[in-house]
């Protein structure tokens, strides 16, 4: 845990769930720009924070704490941003019931009058967002980004100019940038073109024919990934009633696809994005027969799952937390994956080579094979004995 001096005072804060391994704080320098510029200097006189304030992205919840007084609405599609924002605000002594705390997939607030974005990875989510903020948004509405400089890029601003109105980018400041956005009295509103659907082609093994919809913010949301092609093309085969858990599972096509090799399977599909939960639960809905059994959890991996409850889990980890590289949330999977499959049950793992996943496999489980691999990727699998 750490501590973010602000003008509003000093807030403990850490991310969740919370590992002493990990060294990463819960807010960097483009979140501590946005606070300086909101409590104003010589030069720039404190944003009005008395209206309705929503901060779209917040990634572990600091601007929200910080910002607790103004009762701000946030809006994340990460349910373990969700957990960290309530964490931080019950340590420093707010209850969390007082604030609104959205999903990406909630219904956004009707009016704004201070928007408050942290940049996202995504261009897409951003996009997806704006056109959903947009209509509350109105001619005195203050628009505030912030982001790291190599998160803000000329395609960044382009959304904001598009979507609300005249845009441009403060001066950096510890390699962090703000952007300036002024809504138009009547900004054109094009239309906002997520989801997207699609279908796999054959060479997409066990997903050959699938159609996938994909919500704003999914992992290579405009086409199937490499990573994911090859898991399907050797995803494991099977028949008769096992409980499958699609684990991390983006657009839930790999799940989707056990179902539709097992029929009679029960799969449980898994993410903490809740665009991706909603993408799988439409990828499912759109291609197995009714009286498919499955279901759907934004949630933090396998908690809440019982011990010894699933017969396979098949993942795809992802090794990056938002800007950072990390094995943190593949390692609390791979762990919850042994927890919660059954005596010879399986875990089948799709990673890039060089991330050494068998590795960490064989100690874990105590064996690891090697089902198939190519020049950047293998697929992995381990039994629990």
């Amino acid at each position: 845990m750490n501590r973010l001096t602000t003008p509003w005072g000093v807030s403990a804060l850490a991310r969740f769930p919370e590992d002493p391994r990990d060294t990463l704080r819960a807010w960097d320098a483009a979140d501590e720009y946005l606070l300086r510029h909101l409590a104003g200097s010589d030069d720039v006189p404190p944003t009005d924070l008395s209206g309705d304030v929503v901060v779209l992205g917040d990634r572990w919840g600091a601007l929200v704490t910080a910002l607790a007084a103004h009762r701000p609405v946030q809006i994340t599609d990460s349910y373990l941003g969700h957990r960290a924002t309530r964490a931080n605000l019950a340590r420093n002594g707010v209850d969390p019931g007082t604030l609104g705390l959205l999903s990406t997939r909630d219904t956004p607030p009707a009016r704004v009058d201070v928007l408050l974005v942290r940049v996202p990875k995504s261009l897409a989510l951003l996009e997806d967002q704006l056109h959903r903020l947009a209509p509350g948004v109105h001619e005195g509405t203050v628009v505030i980004g912030t982001g790291m400089v190599k998160e803000i890029h000329t395609s960044t601003l382009r959304l904001f100019e598009r979507i609300i109105g005249p845009t441009r980018t403060s001066l950096a400041e510890k390699k962090a940038r703000l952007i300036f956005c002024t809504p138009g009295a009547a900004p054109e509103r094009t239309t906002d073109p997520w989801p997207l659907t699609y279908t796999l082609d054959g060479d997409a093994g066990a997903g050959s024919g699938i159609t996938v919809t994909n919500h704003a913010g999914i992992f290579c949301a405009e086409r199937l990934d490499i990573g994911t092609r090859f898991f399907l093309q050797h995803l494991p085969g099977g028949a008769g009633p096992a409980r499958v858990l699609d684990l991390g599972c983006g657009n839930g096509v790999v799940g989707t696809a056990a179902a539709l090799a097992r029929p009679g399977a029960e799969v449980l599909f898994v993410d903490e994005s809740y665009q991706a939960v909603a993408s799988a639960e439409a990828t499912y809905r759109a291609n197995v027969p009714a009286g498919g059994r499955a279901e759907f959890t934004v949630g933090d991996g396998t908690a809440g799952l019982p011990a010894a409850s699933v017969d396979l889990v098949l993942n795809n980890p992802p090794f990056h937390s938002h800007q950072a590289t990390t094995d943190a949330t593949a390692r609390r999977m791979f762990a919850g994956a042994r927890e919660v499959l059954r005596p010879g049950g399986e875990l089948w793992v799709v990673g890039n080579r060089h991330l050494g996943y068998h590795l960490r496999l064989r100690r874990l489980f105590g064996n690891c094979d090697v089902v198939a691999s190519d020049p950047k990727f293998v697929v992995l699998r381990s039994v629990k004995k």
